[in-house]
């Protein structure tokens, strides 16, 4: 397996085990915050009982330290045997019940700990329970800390058998992303030979017609060499692609690409094609090379997909121009034609495999796009596409470049880049 495709299922992995653990941990959380509202609820409720008890019958089942009964008839306040602590009993709740004869209910947090205190009216007196609550909050310190403890040991035991279960899980897609790529790998090496025999054989063929002028038969042979040429052309993209999937490390450094002479050659090339098609092609590139890192079979194979794209979609009397500089440490190329265009809305889909844009008809962009996207992106670059129906399409392709930050005086040179028209007419 390569190491981008090991690096894929390894994060796979690593995201199911989080998920495992972190579901595992919610549930946990979720647990003890309903154990310790539990808690909570039923300690505040034996304390209001304990209070009731204590006003009703002058005494606090509790422990005695943390209990205390008041009683005060207008005047004086009994406190009992039990020293109370400090800032009790609370006078203005004594005498706010003895005012309004109803039962007043408070807690006071004081002294490091919590008191409830409840105070109501019994007979011609006024009785005050008084509740230290430090025992009870004891506990649910304790609780919470039992259950940290727990929900880290159950939050890292889930996320270890997250981690275990998603290497199980993720083991058959790693083995089928591995038999994918060698079958592509495979089935493509193999298929380029017989490909390019029938392909020769038919050119013989075809050339011999020629000589005997057998007219009918040469139509036919001119239809299987085209046939031929566009099956090589699907095995190319098929070798490259999966070229393309295996990590730059796994690859041998290639030598730097120069962008200058490239697109300068890719382009005469299509020159005497534009002139059959009265497209006109314009060039224009700076003087200084302008060198990439990558290969140079693949970049080679970008720019022709897109010079063949913009003499397919631009009818006679077109134009298409082709404008390389530099920009931001970045090599920039850009076509752009006066075409078909298409709707901005499917810009990003056309990159898409087998897209089929809309009034297409039976036609599909194939591989062709998506290939180029693989390979500009495998090279650190970005490819865009700008379009307008009947007003022509526009593909900016950005590459990194080897070079130092260009100076001043060199930017001035890149001004002066030559203009050159490489063909005049119409385009279809």
């Amino acid at each position: 397996m390569e190491a981008a495709e090991k690096a894929i299922v390894r994060r796979t992995r690593l995201r199911i085990g989080l998920f495992v653990g972190l579901t595992i941990g919610a549930l946990l959380l979720l647990a003890g915050s309903i154990s310790y509202a539990v808690l909570v609820r039923s300690q505040e409720a034996q304390i209001q009982r304990e209070l009731k008890w204590g006003t009703e019958h002058g005494t606090i089942a509790g422990p005695p330290a943390c209990s205390w009964i008041f009683q005060y008839d207008g005047t004086t306040v009994r406190t009992g045997t039990n020293p109370p602590p400090p800032g009790f009993p609370l006078r203005d709740a004594l005498d706010t019940v003895a005012a309004t004869r109803t039962t007043e209910i408070t807690t006071v947090a004081r002294n490091g700990t919590t008191y409830h205190v409840r105070t109501e009216a019994r007979g011609d007196a006024m009785v005050q329970a008084v509740f230290d609550a430090r025992f009870q909050l004891s506990d649910r310190r304790h609780l919470l800390l039992a259950f940290s403890l727990a929900a880290a040991v159950g939050l890292l035991a889930a996320m270890l058998t997250g981690v275990l279960v998603g290497r199980r899980a993720v083991a058959p897609l790693a083995e089928a992303l591995t038999r994918q790529r060698r079958f592509v790998a495979d089935a493509s090496h193999e298929l380029r030979t017989p490909i390019a025999q029938v392909h020769t054989r038919a050119q013989l063929i075809a050339r011999r017609a020629r000589h005997d002028g057998a007219v009918t038969n040469l139509d036919d042979l001119e239809r299987l060499i085209g046939t031929t040429r566009r099956l090589g052309e699907i095995v190319d993209d098929l070798l490259l692609s999966a070229r393309l999937a295996a990590a730059p490390a796994d690859r041998a450094p290639d030598p730097p690409v120069e962008l200058t002479s490239l697109i300068g050659s890719t382009v005469a090339a299509e020159t005497e094609r534009a002139a059959e098609r009265q497209v006109s092609l314009t060039l224009v590139i700076p003087d200084d090379p302008l060198p990439v890192p990558g290969v140079e079979s693949a970049l080679r194979r970008v720019v022709g997909e897109l010079l063949a794209n913009a003499l397919a979609h631009t009818p006679a009397g077109g134009r298409i121009d082709v404008t390389l500089r530099a920009v931001d440490n970045c090599a920039e190329l850009v076509i752009a034609d006066t075409g078909e265009g298409f709707d901005q809305a499917d810009a990003r889909r056309i990159f898409d495999r087998f897209h089929r844009g809309p009034g297409s008809g039976d036609r599909r962009f194939g591989l062709g796009l998506a290939l180029l996207q693989e390979v500009v992106t495998s090279h650190h670059g970005t490819i865009t596409a700008e379009g307008h129906p009947a007003r022509g399409a526009r593909f900016t392709v950005r590459l990194p470049t080897t070079r130092s930050p260009i100076t001043t005086t060199r930017a001035a040179r890149l001004r002066n880049r030559r203009t050159r028209p490489l063909g005049a007419g119409t385009k279809s």
